[in-house]
Order: C-alpha cells, then structure tokens, then sequence
C-alpha cells in the first residue's frame, strides 16, 4: 500500500501552558526547514496491523519536501514546488503528479505548505493526554480522503500524526531525531527519473 504522507518535522518555540494550536502556529512560523527519522504503522478499521515502514524525511517550506522509505520497501517521495514525484524501486516506476492537485488537505499541506493552514483545515485543541498536547485538523474540502488528523506534541517538539482517512485505514507516524532549520541542499528536492523506469505522470 502506497500512501504518500510526506510529513514532517521539528522542534518549536513555546510556552509550557501553550495548547496543541498555540504549538502548531509556533512551528509555522519558526520552522523553515527540518530533518527527521520516522516509523509508520497502518491499520485496518478493525485496528490490525496491515503495514509497518521506516525511513527519513525533510522538508523547506514552502512545498518541497523529500520522503524516503527505507523498510520494508524502497519508496522515495520528492515534491519540488511544482510537482510530486513518486518512485518505487520494486516497480521500477515513477509518478508524477501537479502540486497543487496531489497537495490538497493533505498531511503535507498542513506541515510543509504555506501559512494559511487556516484555509484548508479547521483547528479543534484536544487537551493533554499525559505528557503530550495535543490537537484535531479536520480538512474542510468536503472531497478529502482524510476524515482528520491528529497531532501530538511533546512540549515544543511533534512526536506523533494519526491520520484517520474516510476507508477506516488509521496511519501512526511517529517521529523522532529532529534538527530543526537546517541548511539543505537545492538538490534534495529535485528529482530525475532514472533512465529505464516507467513514468506516469498527469502533466501535459
């Protein structure tokens, strides 16, 4: 199963009573470029296990980003701006997609877009469960695959995204090994099919 939840992220600026949105707001203005390791874990609607990957992310904002899955499948995931590029070594295939259209309410919309998450997401904070603050994104686009989305920070840093999609399919990414604004090279978010592969693409 592919899902393409280039997502990020970071270390923030915040106060200890700040909540979930409080945090988020800090991290969009503070965070301009990020590096982290991560593991995901989907599940069913009856909560099993169908997929458990891992790998490393990075991200500039605004919009370009690179994902890579290094287990148990070999998937790199590279937005430049202006288009997305999915590429699975084990299919020998790439796709390309616009930005604007494969974007939408996505994950990455929320964390590697612009500023106005306003506009493609409504905010609900969720509390404190534990040690972590936590906050709902709810996509306004009637038309997204993503019922909400859940963040949880660990005081200034995000620790975790449950993504809850309209197919019952609940997505656990947890982060971890963050460097917040780090110098990255241009060539991190540029992507060149390698010679041979099959190339879809929805651009003219």
């Amino acid at each position: 199963m592919k899902l393409i939840l280039i997502l990020a992220l970071f270390s923030l600026s915040s106060s200890a009573s700040a909540n979930g949105i409080d945090v988020l707001h800090a991290f969009i203005a503070d965070t301009h470029t990020a590096q982290a390791q991560f593991t995901q874990t989907v599940y069913d609607r009856h909560h099993a296990v169908r997929q458990q990957s891992s790998g490393s992310m990075a991200f500039s904002r605004p919009s370009k980003f690179r994902w890579v899955y290094q287990k148990p499948y070999a998937q790199i995931i590279v937005g430049d701006g202006k288009k997305i590029y999915l590429y699975d070594e084990d299919l020998s295939q790439v796709t390309i997609k616009s930005m604007n259209h494969a974007l939408g309410s996505s994950p990455a919309a929320l964390l590697a877009g612009d500023n106005a998450v306003e506009k493609y997401y409504q905010f609900s904070d969720s509390g404190n469960h534990g040690d972590l603050t936590s906050l709902i994104a709810t996509p306004k686009d009637k038309e997204s695959p993503y019922q909400h989305i859940e963040m949880d920070f660990d005081h200034t840093q995000l620790v975790r995204l449950i993504i809850q999609d309209n197919f019952g399919t609940t997505t656990e990414l947890n982060l971890n090994h963050w460097v917040r604004n780090p110098k990255l090279p241009a060539s991190d978010f540029t992507f060149t099919p390698p010679a041979g592969v099959d190339v879809v693409s929805d651009q003219p």
